[in-house]
């Protein structure tokens, strides 16, 4: 049966490094990211038919739904998808159609105080009127209603700490981590760099 670790939270709350820390010690786990979708059809659509959030788009939810499912039936490793969905109806319209038999789903909220989350945002070097700020209040909020998944408190964990609750509340072994301090510094660096939007 295949394992689906969904990680929401707001942006800056750490999804990204801690989906890459974790598959790093999940053998053969995989790394979804449905945000490519979002930037393909913004990308592949006249400017009359874009709109402000690709998530809004009915064939966004609708394509990512049967690539994860495609990738679950016929794979059988964990997936791990770091994604901010805000929007009951549209996370539940997505993780609904993924519960099968075949599919066991795992959604967690990495949750932070706005603080933490403003630093957090600062060190990736965002500016007080960009996306990821503006978005904060509003991912907060919403974010707190247990319908997007069992909330682990993030301010004083270290991402080690996250992964390592993550794999214990979805039942993951994780490899031994034998990096050395650069090592680990330097591939959450490239982390970073690589997923710059």
């Amino acid at each position: 049966m295949t394992k689906i670790i969904w990680i929401n939270g707001a942006f800056g709350a750490g999804k990204t490094q801690t989906a890459y820390e974790l598959h790093r010690r999940l053998e053969n786990s995989f790394v979804y990211d449905p945000e490519n979708i979002g930037f393909f059809l913004n990308q592949n659509l006249p400017d009359t038919l874009r709109k402000n959030d690709f998530q809004d788009y009915e064939m966004w939810r609708e394509f990512n739904c049967k690539i994860i499912k495609y990738i679950a039936e016929n794979d059988k490793e964990p997936i791990i998808i770091p994604m901010t969905i805000t929007d009951k109806l549209y996370f539940k319209e997505i993780t609904g159609s993924l519960e099968s038999e075949e599919i066991q789903l795992y959604p967690f909220v990495l949750s932070a105080s706005k603080e933490v989350i403003e630093r957090r945002l600062k060190k990736r070097l965002e500016r007080k009127n960009s996306w990821s700020f503006r978005q904060m209040d509003r991912c907060i909020t919403r974010l707190a209603d247990d319908a997007f998944g069992e909330k682990i408190q993030t301010d004083h964990l270290s991402i080690d700490g996250v992964v390592e609750i993550l794999a214990a509340k979805a039942n993951l072994v994780l490899q031994e981590d034998n990096r050395s301090n650069l090592k680990k510094r330097l591939d959450r660096i490239t982390t970073q760099i690589k997923h710059i939007r």
